[in-house]
């Protein structure tokens, strides 16, 4: 049973372009992890500010928000090319940063953030849409666990690399070693054996075809469901992330145990990616996504105990509770969705899901100061249930439930 369970982990392995793909992401990821990290000490460090080098996290995220319409331009070419040359520009946009050395220099840096965060954005998307149509079907929910597997792998190392890199040499280090980063990924895509028909010729206005992925992703009685409840986990988690510190003072602990918790919670995620395709398979989307939110919330609620150990098992489950519904959103866009529209739906889809961290994390930020840390804990843990509801009904009620909502399915 566990050869059987393994085997199509193993498949995603061997296959040479999907092992391509998640060389790609474990070295880009890790150069973006280190830049995430190193660009708010940066600015600090050059102004003393630390409003100043939150904006850092803002101008990589802002252009999330136009997720729907830079997703169109990954449904405008082949997919490959645009990866190669995206990659080679921020390559190449990332050397300007070399010169940044003073407060009057930084619009610069939060210039070059902000194109950063749109071209992940449009990188993203076509990433997707390629991925969907060279990896089988059967087999898209193991390479997106071994993708999460990655990804989180990264945010365990590069931090600490990039940190250790910034105390030897300056930001202008970090962004080196982000745009080589890039650059070999470039090479990584060029290297790729993927045969991509050209599209047709884009038609209507640019509103026009930004508002098809909008109406298919919202009119869709499976990726309605999921993608809402995602980002609706995602804001529960900002609020939770907000509350880290608290956690640790009730601890008893300096700052830096955070630091732990999250080696923990990351480590969690890892685990959690290399079950998700077996797991998708057995419970299906909607139960694999409900279950870990379920999970998600039995951690969040335990957190408010001021127990070491209770703490590290609730960091861990929260690494492996959060994922699953990001999984399954994603995978089932994969598959739902016709090539023609996947980038513009997979941006619109990580535009649904990830803007409500970014919003939970301000909130959370605002409610710690308020109110105490432990009931806002108990009280994330009975909201996020309430989240998982939709995804316990049968799709035939689902699809039900949204032709009777026909003329809310473009919110556009």
């Amino acid at each position: 049973m566990t050869t059987k369970m393994t085997w199509p982990v193993v498949r995603v392995l061997r296959d040479r372009d999907a092992g391509l793909y998640l060389s790609g992401v474990v070295v880009s990821g890790f150069g973006t992890s280190a830049l995430w990290l190193a660009s708010g000490v940066w600015v600090k460090d050059l102004t003393g500010s630390d409003g100043l080098a939150a904006l850092c996290m803002l101008a990589m995220w802002l252009p999330t928000l136009a997720g729907p319409l830079l997703g169109t331009l990954a449904d405008r070419g082949r997919r490959r090319p645009l990866l190669i040359g995206v990659n080679t520009l921020l390559g190449a946009l990332l050397l300007t940063l070399v010169g940044v050395d003073a407060r009057r220099d930084l619009w610069l840096l939060y210039a070059v953030l902000f194109v950063y965060g749109a071209a992940g954005v449009v990188h993203d998307a076509a990433e997707s849409a390629l991925v969907a149509s060279a990896v089988e079907p059967s087999l898209l929910g193991d390479f997106n666990g071994l993708r999460t597997t990655a990804t989180e792998g990264m945010k365990l190392l590069a931090p600490l690399a990039g940190a250790g890199l910034y105390a030897a040499h300056g930001g202008a280090g970090v962004a080196l070693l982000d745009a080589a980063t890039f650059v070999l990924a470039a090479g990584l895509y060029t290297a790729l054996r993927v045969r991509e028909e050209k599209p047709a010729p884009p038609t209507g206005s640019r509103r026009r075809r930004t508002v098809e992925g909008v109406r298919h992703l919202w009119a869709h009685p499976v990726l309605r469901p999921l993608v809402l409840a995602g980002g609706a986990t995602m804001l529960c988690a900002g609020v939770n992330g907000a509350m880290v510190y608290a956690v640790v003072d009730g601890l008893g602990h300096s700052p830096a145990y955070t630091g732990v918790l999250y080696a923990v919670q990351g480590a969690g995620s890892v685990a959690v990616g290399l079950l998700s395709g077996p797991a998708l398979r057995h419970l299906g989307a909607r139960r694999f996504a409900a279950s870990g939110i379920v999970l998600l919330a039995l951690a969040v609620a335990l957190r408010a105990v001021p127990s070491d150990p209770v703490a590290l098992v609730c960091s861990a489950a929260i690494g492996a509770g959060l994922p699953p519904v990001l999984i399954a959103a994603l995978t089932s866009v994969q598959r739902e969705t016709p090539g023609a529209l996947l980038g513009r739906v997979t941006a619109t889809a990580h535009t649904l899901v990830f803007t409500p961290n970014v919003v939970g994390l301000a909130a959370g930020a605002a409610l710690v100061e308020l109110v105490d840390h432990r009931l806002v804990l108990v009280a994330l843990g009975v909201a996020l249930p309430a989240v998982a509801v939709p995804l316990c009904q049968s799709p035939a009620r689902a699809e039900r439930t949204v032709s009777r909502s026909s003329s809310d399915a473009s919110p556009a």
